[in-house]
This record gives C-alpha cells, structure tokens and sequence, in this order.
C-alpha cells in the first residue's frame, strides 16, 4: 500500500472525462481540468512497487468524504513529477494507471469543493 496527500487549489474543475492527474506543481490553470490534486508528495519509487500487481485500488479521502476506483497499473510509469490515471489504454511515462473505472468528472461534487477550498486530499494506493 502507498499513499500520500495532495493540496486543492482554486482552479480545481475535475470535469476532465477520460483521466484524472496528481502532481507537485503546486500552480495549475483551469484548462488542467482533470487535475485533482496539486503539490502531490508521492514517491514514484513506492509506486514503481505496485506495477506489476494486475489491478490497484485508488481511494481519495478528504473532509467531504471517499471516492474509490480501480485501474490497471502501468509497468512504464516513471515520472517524478504528474501521475495520471487514464480511462484508456493509452500509456507514457506519466501515466500510472490505465482501464480505469472512473476519471475526474466522476469524483463527487462536495468532494470537489473541498479541493477548490484548498483542502487536502489523503490518495491511498493498493493492490486488490
């Protein structure tokens, strides 16, 4: 199991339809509409330890509530600085998961809020 927090921030939409994304910029724009999360602390090497399971699940916890999906890890993830979660099967090296069952248009909305305040949100990896 990993997990690590993420800051809200303001600009926070999660309307994106096929991905959702973490990352350490702690600024983002409203056009990174499937950014979820900004100033992410994840350790891409915990990570790298979870890509040979068959599928993870990824739970998001903040103040409002929880939000879980899964995915299926992929082994070519390597990036120190976004990770993304994709519906598809498209990969890079920033894409952590892919087949996901859910992206950032799916988090609930009150959970949203509490990003755009600001709020922190606990991300929870782990293999099922």
């Amino acid at each position: 199991m990993v997990e690590f927090t993420v800051a809200g921030h303001k600009n926070i939409l999660a309307t994106h339809k096929t991905t959702l994304e973490f990352t350490r910029d702690s600024e983002v724009s409203e056009a990174g509409d499937c950014i979820v999360g900004v100033s992410s602390d994840f350790d891409v090497r915990e990570l790298q330890k979870l890509l040979s399971v068959e599928k993870v699940g990824i739970t998001l916890e903040n103040s409002a509530g929880q939000f879980r999906l899964q995915a299926t890890p992929n082994p070519e993830f390597d990036d120190e600085e976004e990770m993304v979660i994709r519906l598809s099967e498209f990969t890079s090296k920033r894409t952590f998961a892919t087949h996901a069952s859910a992206a950032a248009k799916d988090i609930p909305r009150d959970m949203v809020e509490v990003m755009q305040k600001g709020g922190e949100t606990k991300v929870t990896i782990e293999s099922i």
